[in-house]
Formats: structure tokens, C-alpha cells, sequence
């Protein structure tokens, strides 16, 4: 039972075996151990065929000696027990000395009844010699040799050895048990020291970097969550400051967006309350305007102008604040008609006035995939700030052409006004700051991109300057499945 106890349950197996296939660490770990033992596994095969090839080298060297005795005439007179031990020392079963008239057999003991394998030394081959050596470990043991190799017997052209593979094989097999277990023991001493060092210098930070994210996604608005970057110069100290620049700007953002929102509910409250009392006062001007007192008939139209452009900023305010716009209801719908009722209503003050001319270019089969009520807005909005850039142009005129463009339908709207100021076109589709004249709210062409995105497309300055401005609404068709 305490033993039970002691072992590791196959729950604790299978968290540990997660925590080490899954976390970035324990891959590294794991990789530099596989990448290791695949260098010591490209070293250990020929490191074996490597010391095979010199233990056969040695048994043929000590069979030389041996039978080099017995190759002069003197070795005629040594007894018999004298040569057997001369070749048993040589762990050899039998030598052949080959000379080119004959070969000259030396017996320790009978010859065996057969060879079981025969290797040549004659030619020095790296993949050979891997391939006798992996061969002994793993089907030796048991078989008869015989080993080809050149001799420096004097008047020999080689020598042949016969002998059992057993002792060979033993010292081949402790060898390589001695080279695994050294390999394997390096192998993790390399993993270790590289992973740690790894970790130290790259997994760590990157958890720390990991964990900054999460905890500030978590909450954004709290600025104790924003990370604080080391002094490191390397691509970590870079992904940190720039990480910790990032949480800055959404932590202001978010800061900004709130004030602004507070901001956005009582200029909203006051604009509602605003446009109710100038209503009133809307009323009023048309009584002043009735009457008959020269000076009420001088101040009454600038006053019902004035009046008249706070009520339109008020609502323009109220409808941009409220997000009130519906998803564009798009059908085919043919531009003509729709640029000519725009521009009607967008000149109706000045309708009969000869100094300003409306030039509708916008060839009659030309259709556009868009909501009609929102593209309207978008035309009415655009010649409307268009006959106010030219207002008090002696030849005002405003060109409006429309043409497609693959699955896209471009309208431009030109005048010949004196250009929109530079001070104003990088802030030209900004809420309240793109007007570039006294009285407007600034949010026309704001709404009119808007509604424009809606729709998949844009609005963009294209030329201003002294001789006119154009823009281009670009309205794509619908994708279709």
C-alpha cells in the first residue's frame, strides 16, 4: 500500500506530460534533447564501425607475429606445443600466410566446417566499416570469421584469419554500451544547459510578456497593468517597450473615450434643451420679420440666419451622437434622377440665380447598388458644401459625373471655388473640425463617409486648390455569393 502510494498516478503522468508537450519550455526542453541524440546517433555509427575496424586490425597484427616466427626456417625447429601457443595467443583458430606460388596453412586447432562471414580489409571504406561493425552487434556472437587483409611479411601478398567472431563481439558491445551511455549522458547535460539557458534568456521573458497581455486585457482601464519594460537591447527589450507603448495608448484611449463619452451625454442634454429654446426663439423671428420697423426689417434676416444655423447644428448634433443610422438598404437604383432631385434641393435658395450653374454628367443608364435614401444624403451633402465654397462667385459651378468602374461606381462632385485651406484638409472628415466656413457644424461630409463605409466604399478629397475641388464617393457592388 505505501509503495501504491508512492508511485505517481497516471493522472499525474498526464499532467506532467501536458505541461511539458505544451508549454514553450517543455518543447524546447524536448527538442533540444531529440536534436542532440540525433547528433550523437550520426557520431555513434561511425565511432562502431571505427573501433570495429581496429579490433580486426589488431587480431590480424597479433596473427602476423604469431606465424612470423614460423615463416623463417628456424621456425621449423620450434616444437609444436611452442606454435599452437604462438597462435592461440593470437585468437586466431587458423592463419593463411598467401604467397604467389602458394599459401601456407597454420593450425591452432581443426579448421571450422564453415565460414559464417568474411570481411576484406584490403580496401579502407568508411560506409563498409559501419556497416561490419553495426552487422557484429547485432548478428554476432556465434559465427566463424574469416579476415581478408594485406600483410608485411616479407614475400606474402596477404593473409587470411580465421577466427571466432565471440571475443570481438564482447568488446564491440561494451564499446558501444560505454559510447550510448557516455552520448546519452552528454546528451542531457547539453539539453539541460541549453534549455536553462534558453529559458533564463527567451521563455521566461516571453511568459512574463504573455502574462502582461492577458492581465491588461483583463482590465484595460486599470494602468497598474501596463507592463514595465526592462533595460534589455534585444528584440525581447524591444517586444516589451513597444508592448508597454501600446497599453498606454489604449489605456488613454479608453481614458479619452470615457471623458468623451460623459463629455458626448451633456452636450447632448444641453443640445436638446438648446433646440427647444431656439425653436421658441424661431417663432419669434418670423413675427419680427412681418413687421414694418425699418431697423426690425435690417436685423431680422441676419438674426433668422443665425437662428436658423444654430437649430441646424443642434439636430446635426443630436443625429451624429445618437448613431441613429440603419444598415444600408441596398437595391439597384439608377443615379440620374437621384443627383438631379439632390442637387434641386441642395440649390433651392439660390433656384433663378444665374451665377450658379449645376452641370449633371451623370450618363442616364448608369445604375448604382445602394440604398437610396442614404446615397441621396451623400449627393445632397457634397453639392451642398459645394455651393457653399463657390458662394459669391461672380460664374459659380458645380460638375457632378458619375462612371463604373469594374463592380464599383465612382461619382465625383467638382466646383470652381477657391479650394479647401490647408489648415482644414487634414481635418476634413473630423467630427466638428472639418468646416472650413463660419456657421458650419462640420459634420456633413463626416455623416456622408460614414454612409459611404456603410456601403463597402469611401469619400476622398481627390484636388483642391485655386481652381476648384473635387471629391469621389466610390460605391462598390454588393458580393455576391
Amino acid at each position: 500500500m505505501l509503495y501504491a502510494r508512492a508511485m505517481p498516478g497516471p493522472a499525474k503522468l498526464s499532467n506532467a506530460w501536458r505541461l511539458v508537450a505544451h508549454s514553450l519550455s517543455g518543447r524546447l526542453l524536448l527538442l533540444t534533447l531529440l536534436y542532440v541524440l540525433l547528433t550523437e546517433a550520426v557520431i555513434f555509427a561511425p565511432s562502431i564501425g571505427r573501433y570495429h575496424h581496429a579490433l580486426l586490425q589488431s587480431h590480424v597484427e597479433s596473427a602476423e607475429i604469431a606465424i612470423l616466427p614460423l615463416t623463417e626456417a628456424a621456425g621449423e625447429k620450434l616444437s609444436t606445443g611452442l606454435r599452437e601457443q604462438l597462435l592461440m595467443r593470437a585468437g586466431a583458430n587458423a592463419v593463411v600466410l598467401r604467397r604467389p606460388e602458394e599459401h601456407e596453412l597454420f593450425l591452432v586447432t581443426q579448421t571450422p566446417r564453415r565460414i559464417d562471414f568474411s570481411i576484406d580489409l584490403r580496401e579502407d571504406n568508411v560506409f563498409k566499416e559501419i556497416w561490419y561493425g553495426l552487422d557484429c552487434l547485432a548478428n554476432g556472437g556465434n559465427r566463424f570469421l574469416r579476415i581478408m587483409a594485406p600483410t608485411k611479411i616479407r614475400g606474402a601478398q596477404g593473409v587470411d584469419v580465421i577466427l571466432g567472431e565471440k571475443p570481438i563481439h564482447d568488446a564491440l558491445a561494451l564499446y558501444a554500451g560505454r559510447t550510448a551511455l557516455l552520448a546519452l549522458l552528454l546528451s542531457s547535460v547539453t539539453a539541460v544547459l541549453v534549455f536553462f539557458s534558453l529559458y533564463f534568456v527567451l521563455v521566461r521573458p516571453m511568459g512574463r510578456i504573455t502574462r502582461a497581455m492577458t492581465a491588461f486585457r483583463e482590465n484595460p482601464e486599470d494602468a497598474s497593468r501596463i507592463i514595465a519594460p526592462s533595460a534589455r537591447r534585444d528584440e525581447i527589450g524591444i517586444a516589451e517597450r513597444e508592448l508597454a507603448t501600446m497599453q498606454r495608448d489604449i489605456y488613454g484611449s479608453l481614458q479619452q473615450r470615457g471623458r468623451l463619452a460623459a463629455l458626448g451625454m451633456a452636450v447632448a442634454k444641453i443640445q436638446h434643451d438648446l433646440r427647444n429654446i431656439l425653436a421658441s426663439a424661431q417663432l419669434a423671428s418670423d413675427r419680427l420679420a412681418a413687421s414694418e420697423d425699418p431697423v426690425v426689417k435690417r436685423l431680422a434676416p441676419r438674426l433668422i440666419s443665425a437662428i436658423d444655423h444654430a437649430v441646424a447644428l443642434a439636430t446635426n448634433t443630436l443625429r451624429y451622437g445618437r448613431a441613429e443610422e440603419h444598415a444600408p438598404e441596398r437595391r439597384r437604383v439608377t443615379l440620374k434622377p437621384l443627383v438631379e432631385d439632390a442637387g434641386e434641393a441642395a440649390l433651392a435658395e439660390r433656384a433663378g440665380e444665374g451665377a450658379l450653374s449645376l452641370i449633371d454628367e451623370v450618363p442616364a443608364e448608369l445604375q448604382v447598388d445602394a440604398d437610396p435614401e442614404q446615397l441621396f444624403r451623400i449627393v445632397l451633402n457634397l453639392v451642398r458644401n459645394a455651393e457653399q465654397a463657390v458662394n459669391g462667385k461672380a460664374a459659380g459651378e458645380i460638375r457632378v459625373s458619375a462612371s463604373r468602374n469594374g463592380k464599383r461606381v465612382l461619382i465625383h462632385v467638382a466646383d470652381n471655388g477657391p479650394g479647401v485651406p490647408e489648415k482644414v484638409r487634414d481635418r476634413l472628415f473630423q467630427p466638428f473640425a472639418g468646416s472650413a466656413r463660419s456657421g458650419g457644424s462640420g459634420l456633413g461630409l463626416v455623416i456622408s463617409r460614414e454612409l459611404a463605409r456603410a456601403h463597402g466604399g469611401d469619400i476622398s478629397l481627390i484636388a483642391t486648390g485655386p481652381q476648384g475641388t473635387t471629391f469621389r464617393v466610390e460605391i462598390p457592388d454588393r458580393e455576391t455569393a
